[in-house]
């Protein structure tokens, strides 16, 4: 039989005993108890205090929508369910409106960002030692945290008379030291004849991205303009 989810209010000795008849028994489980603001009991007999029993919070929740989830999300109105999931998994319907009915809605406004961010330009390359003819650009953050659907990634590389190959690396390391391990992701090769900027779109949910050179790129890769 599954238990029906219960918080207990006011974690006094009235909620102890009331504890002790409800584990003897098989109609509820105990989810957490609620007491009053200036409570200092954070647990009671193994139950978590988890908030107060204030008019001014009772039944209130918090939905939190990041950028990601409506990353492919086009503009309109959207119905949604709230419900509390015990430890055997079972869910109850924890939210009606004054019409009793369980759907709440939300409108997703595509025009509160009305455009992509700025692009970021690299133009400095480091040479890796006097033995390797490879040059090394900045780590630039890939932001996974707001790629995680398609995670599309644009640069457009600008030449002057390069001539060689430029590839993009990627981690997955959350910090960029010395030992890193780089993955090489797609290479792109310039003539030198090239009089517009060559562009790549690659995928992959990445920590930071990079560009390597086998030739000297000083003045000859002007910039690289990326955006995640």
């Amino acid at each position: 039989m599954n238990k029906r989810p219960i918080l207990l209010v006011g974690a006094g000795g009235h909620c102890k005993a009331l504890i002790d008849v409800i584990e003897q028994g098989d109609l509820f489980k105990i989810e957490g108890i609620l007491d009053h603001p200036d409570s200092k009991i954070t647990e009671l007999l193994g139950y978590s205090i988890v908030g107060d029993d204030s008019s001014s919070t009772r039944g209130l929740f918090q939905v939190t929508i990041t950028e990601n989830d409506l990353l492919n999300v086009k503009q309109q109105y959207l119905s949604y369910n709230i419900y509390l999931v015990d430890s055997d998994n079972t869910k109850t319907l924890t939210y009606s409106h004054s019409n009793f009915d369980n759907d709440a809605t939300i409108f997703v406004n595509g025009s509160t960002f009305p455009g992509p961010k700025a692009s970021y330009s690299v133009d400095t390359f480091t040479k890796v030692d006097s033995v390797t003819d490879e040059w090394t650009s900045e780590a630039v953050t890939a932001q996974p945290a707001i790629n995680g659907n398609e995670a599309l990634h644009t640069a457009a590389v600008y030449t002057s008379a390069y001539i060689g190959d430029l590839v993009v690396q990627a981690t997955l390391d959350n910090q960029v030291t010395e030992s890193t391990n780089w993955a090489d992701i797609t290479t792109l090769t310039f003539t030198g004849s090239e009089t517009e900027p060559k562009p790549v779109n690659f995928n992959g949910v990445f920590s930071h991205i990079r560009f390597v050179a086998n030739a000297n790129p000083a003045d000859k890769v002007t910039k690289i303009l990326v955006r995640n």
